[in-house]
Formats: C-alpha cells, structure tokens, sequence
C-alpha cells in the first residue's frame, strides 16, 4: 500500500522518499537522507503540482545547483500564442529551469493549461496579473473572493509555483507615502494589489486570507513565492525600510506555511549596488529562516537599457554565491519591450553564466567538472571538444567558422603566435614554426 501525504515537504517530514524527491537527488549528486533533512526544514522547495505530470522536478535551494527562471507570456501589443510557446521550449532547450507564465491579455486558460500538459520546466505564474484579465473586469470591481478563487483555479490547472504579493498591508500605503521612494512600487503585481487596496479600503486579500490559500497550496502542493512588491526598482531604493519591512512579514509568512507543510519561495531584489547583495542575501537568510531565495537579478545598475542581461548576471553570480537559490533571468529588453526569441536566448545564457560562476564559488559537488573538461580540450585545441563543453555552442561555433584561419591548430586572433600552440610543440621537442 502506497504511503499518503500531502505535499513534498510532508513527505519529507514523514520520512517519504516521493519520486520527484529521488529525481532531484540523482540530479544534484545528494543521498536521498540529505535531501529528505533539507526539504523538510523548508531549506530546498521541489515545486512539483501534482497534477503537473509532465514535469520534470527540480530542487530549489541554495546547497544544490542554481536555477534559472524564465518569464514569458503574451500582451495586448504581442499577442501570439504559438511564437510564445516556441520560446518556451527554446527557453527549456537552453536549460531554463523554471517558466513563469506572465501572460496579461486574451483568454490564459488555454496556453496555462497547455504549459503544464507539455512543458517539463516548472512552471509559475502570478495571480493577480491574471484576475483582471479572467473576470474582464476592472480592478477595483474585484473582490477578494474572485482573487482567491483565481488562485485556486491555476492550482488545478497544475501550475508548480504561485507568485503571491502576500508582504504587503495596508500599512505599507503610509509607507510608501512617507518614504518618497524615487520608484515607488515597480512590481506589476504589487503594484495591483497596492492600488486594490487604495481604491477599495480593504485590506490586501492574499494576507487576509493567507490561510485558505494555504489550504489551496496543500491540496494541490503549489509552492507559494512570496513576491516581494517593495523589491527596489532603482539603486537609490535598495536596503530601504519598505523592502526590509516587507521581508519582515515574509519570514512570518513562511513560517506559517511551513507549520501547514507548504513549501515556500521568497523573492528579492531588484535594482542593487555591489556593495549591498552579499548583505541583502545573509538579511534574508535571517529573517525568512534559510528559506530559498529568488531574485530578481540584482541589476547593479540603473543606466544599460539594452544590456540588462549583463547587469543583471552581475548581480545575479554574486547574489548566487552569497546565498541566492534561484535567478530569475533579465533579457536586453528588459525595461523596453516583450522580449523576441534571441532577447529569451540571450538572457538565459547570461543568467547561465551567472548560476555556474556562482556554483563553483559554492563548491557545488561537480560544478567545476566541465570548465576541467574545457581546459582538457582547450590544452590539446580539440575545437569540438570545445563546443561539447560550451554553454552557448552553437554561438562559439558560429564565431570561429565566420572568421576561420589559415590553420586549423589556431584561431584567426593569434595564428601562427597562438601561445598554446607554441607550449605543445616546445613541451614535445618540435620546431616552433612562426612565420
């Protein structure tokens, strides 16, 4: 007779070696014994629905490997189902982990049900976004049963992991007001929920009725993201009393859906100088008590529109290094537009990059193991050698046969002067040929 429970993290407790839990220890090189402790402390999430039965599970945490989140979703300016979903698989083709779908017009059903029947990443979403756009309704006619009720539909939908902007209260208005923040809120979602609450007077559903959503989250073991609206949305704003007020009451919300076994992301900056993410990443670790975190970036800086994905990486491998569990990616069209198939592209090697720098600073077990395998090939210039190690290889390939030497044992940069030509040939005793 097959053993019952609830969620991952009420298997965990109990003892309970889940499938998807045998899956992510064989990924992460972990026994199931270590992985089984870290799940059921809330330390690794495995964001699996159960009725998601395509997935294909992954361990969320800041000991295992860094995931990488895609987000993705039509518009009212850009609204083709099929082009989005064609970036989705490209996005799982580079190695996303995670999609989250962000779609904000037209009817969602369809391409949210479609995500979680085909697509193996795990696969997130934010509610409110999709509220106005299910009751095609204006916000401020929207009660907080119809939110809740949303939030239950993508759960039988078999969405893994639900962005909720559960920090913020109605306090959080005065402080916004007194603060002056130079961007106030630029989270989409709590900005929503901010202006709900400012036009209705009532308090912000999704913590009034945190515990029902907790029902909803057991049922159907949805792992909740505790979005962080008051993220900083320039670097004037990082560290300020509204974000670090809003992690505050995050920590208390991921308590209490721990002591009902619901598994918990919380999310973080943002915009962010340098000098302030190392600090960011132990606060958080603090306050939320070791839960995984989920940032978004840090950018680390406000003035590269069209090279965000670079600023973005920055951030994103110190952030990863100093604790960070799961990276959401920026693409160069971040702040400017819906990103095209080369921006997702772009922004997924870039947040790449970004999580395997940051794994081996973490001494992840095996991380290092294909850059020892590039210098393998790079030593004895085994140039598809290369390409097999390469994250982006069909770019690298692309670059040297547009511009491809004289000789094959070198590059057209330095030719005949190639330093690691010359080792190989001084080291066996040839004649060094230059010119």
């Amino acid at each position: 007779m097959a053993e019952t429970y609830t969620t991952q993290m009420d298997a965990a407790r109990r003892g309970i070696v889940t499938p998807q839990l045998r899956i992510v220890a064989e990924k992460e090189h972990r026994t199931v014994e270590e992985l089984l402790a870290l799940v059921a402390a809330g330390k690794v999430a495995i964001p699996a629905n159960k009725r998601h039965q395509c997935l294909s599970p992954e361990g969320i945490g800041s000991m295992l490997r860094t995931k990488i989140n895609v987000n993705l979703g039509v518009s009212r300016d850009c609204k083709d189902y099929d082009a989005e979903l064609k970036k989705v698989m490209a996005a799982v083709d580079l190695g996303a982990e995670a999609i989250m779908d962000l779609s904000s017009h037209g009817d969602t059903i369809p391409f949210r049900r479609r995500l979680t029947a085909e697509c193996p990443a795990m696969i997130g979403t934010v509610p409110v976004y999709d509220s106005v756009i299910h009751y095609q309704r204006d916000l401020a006619t929207l009660t907080a049963r119809d939110f809740i009720d949303v939030v239950r539909l993508h759960a039988e939908d078999g969405v893994d992991f639900v962005t909720l902007h559960c920090g913020i209260t109605r306090k959080t208005i005065d402080q916004i007001r007194q603060h002056k923040r130079k961007m106030n809120i630029v989270s989409r979602g709590g900005s929503l929920v901010f202006a709900w609450m400012c036009m209705t007077g009532a308090e912000n559903p999704f913590y009034e009725y945190y515990d029902e959503i907790l029902d909803i989250c057991q049922e159907y073991d949805v792992t909740i993201s505790l979005g962080d609206a008051c993220r900083p949305g320039c670097l004037a704003d990082a560290t300020d009393a509204c974000q670090i007020y809003e992690l505050t009451r995050l920590g208390e919300l991921t308590k209490r859906a721990w002591d009902r076994d619901v598994q918990v992301l919380v999310e973080g900056p943002g915009h962010m100088p340098m000098d302030q993410i190392v600090a960011n990443m132990k606060i958080q670790q603090t306050l939320c008590h070791g839960a995984p975190f989920y940032v978004l970036g840090p950018l680390v800086t406000d003035v590269a529109p069209g090279y965000d994905h670079i600023t973005a990486a920055i951030g994103g491998a110190i952030a990863a290094a100093s604790g960070a569990a799961f990276l959401c990616y920026v693409t160069p069209a971040e702040h400017l537009a819906l990103p095209n198939v080369d921006d997702v592209r772009q922004g997924i090697i870039a947040s790449k990059i970004a999580a395997h720098a940051a794994d081996i600073a973490k001494g992840i077990p095996s991380a290092r193991d294909i850059d020892d395998r590039m210098a393998e090939a790079r030593r004895v210039l085994d140039w598809e050698g290369q390409w097999a190690c390469a994250l982006d290889p069909e770019t690298a390939r692309a670059i040297r046969e547009s511009r491809a030497p004289e000789q094959e044992d070198t590059c057209s940069m330095c030719g005949k002067f190639c330093a690691v030509r010359s080792m190989n040939k001084a080291l066996s005793g040839e004649h060094i040929d230059i010119l």
